[in-house]
């Protein structure tokens, strides 16, 4: 199976999660192979994303990049998006991306701590699948707001999920998931230890040091690569597919709406 690697690439954990899938391919653990990485940053934007594209370049992966802020600056706009509908500008530069990859043939895309949203042309033209660190019906955005959203709604419990991607952000047919619980255990007392403060408060007072969101990002984290790699290695093998008119499929050619795969990941990372 040949992949497509998306991600802006902001911090640690785009690093953690390409070397992970790199190393269970060398391993013989999937049968794939990276054809490029884009990045949405280049050189010298970020001194993470830096190190990251210097990952990249280790393992020999052919590496693209093209800088969305300097694509809206040169367009005297602002990178984000308001809402979920892409303006003009957007759209011309998922094109130019398009142009950068025509060379690359691939039969998936994957989304990983990719910051922008996609529009509809880029939707088509791949078969992507994205990581978001939320349960399908829980928050969307990144996930440091996903994390908060979390904390302000006293959540139960939040998870990982792999969807399809299209224009609807966060909310594209769900191919896996998994779940975990937010309270009991040494949750508690981190709930407890908030008070009665409210969560513009906390992040006033603490920001991401506090002890609850750190444990909610770090439970969340620890599935994410099981959780990919699964998912990956279904493709490979057959068990899922993605039809024609972007239907998910399983090896029987019947629709599916989706894996829950709690008890294998939580197998997992028990080992």
């Amino acid at each position: 199976m040949k992949i497509g690697w998306f991600s802006t690439a902001r911090g640690d954990s785009s690093r953690k999660l390409l070397d992970a899938v790199v190393s269970t391919i060398h391993n013989g653990g999937l049968d794939a192979r990276i054809e490029f990485v884009f990045c949405s940053r280049e050189p010298g934007e970020s001194e993470k994303t830096d190190y990251f594209l210097s990952q990249v370049r280790q393992y020999s992966i052919p590496l693209v990049t093209s800088s969305v802020r300097s694509f809206a600056a040169g367009v005297q706009q602002q990178v984000g998006v308001k809402d979920e509908k892409l303006p003009g500008w957007r759209l011309e530069y998922d094109r130019r991306v398009m142009s950068k990859l025509a060379d690359f043939k691939v039969d998936i895309c994957l989304l990983a701590g990719y910051m922008l949203i996609v529009g509809p042309e880029m939707c088509s033209k791949y078969n992507m699948i994205n990581l978001h660190p939320a349960l399908p019906s829980g928050p969307k955005g990144t996930w440091q707001e996903v994390i908060w959203q979390l904390i302000r709604e006293r959540a139960a419990e939040s998870g990982v999920m792999i969807h399809l991607v299209t224009p609807d952000l966060d909310r594209g047919p769900v191919i896996s998931f998994c779940r975990y619980a937010i309270h009991g255990g040494p949750f508690d007392a981190l709930w407890d230890a908030l008070g009665k403060r409210t969560t513009e408060e906390i992040r006033k007072s603490e920001g991401e040091e506090n002890a609850l969101f750190k444990m909610i990002r770090q439970s969340g984290f620890i599935r994410e690569t099981p959780l990919i790699i699964n998912t990956l290695r279904s493709f490979s093998q057959g068990t899922i597919s993605i039809d024609g008119s972007k239907k998910l499929l399983d090896s029987r050619g019947q629709s599916i709406s989706g894996y829950e795969l709690t008890a294998e990941i939580d197998h997992e990372i028990s080992g």
